[in-house]
């Protein structure tokens, strides 16, 4: 039986300022959202060859995503985290991504978070 193995890159309570909400007054003021993002690479960290071109480089992926969150207003942390997702996927080149995006807007609890995996 073979079993696959797969190398991981992982960027963890990375700060996100962005302006986003259903009411049009949340919307209006700018707050940080944290994100967790974990991205699979399609070769295997000893074929990189100790080589920055041979994997994700995770200060540029940093700053596409707080660029990304940053661009425009929107009402749904899952409109952001599934335009994340696909930012990751078109101009990083992982074999998957997975988001998890956290909100901290309700009294009483820690966050809200949505999280999504994508091919």
């Amino acid at each position: 039986m073979r079993t696959e193995t797969y190398d991981c890159i992982h960027l963890r309570g990375l700060e996100l300022p962005t302006r986003i909400g259903v009411p049009d007054e949340e919307r209006a003021a700018w707050q940080t959202l944290s994100a967790d993002v974990t991205l699979r690479l399609s070769a295997h960290f000893e074929q990189m060859h100790d080589e920055l071109a041979g994997t994700v480089d995770y200060a540029a992926v940093a700053l596409r995503l707080r660029v990304l969150a940053a661009d425009r207003p929107r009402a749904l942390i899952e409109t952001l985290a599934a335009e994340m997702a696909a930012c990751l996927l078109a101009e990083f080149g992982p074999s998957s991504v997975t988001i998890e995006l956290r909100k901290r807007i309700i009294p009483g609890t820690d966050h809200v978070a949505v999280s999504l995996t994508r091919p």
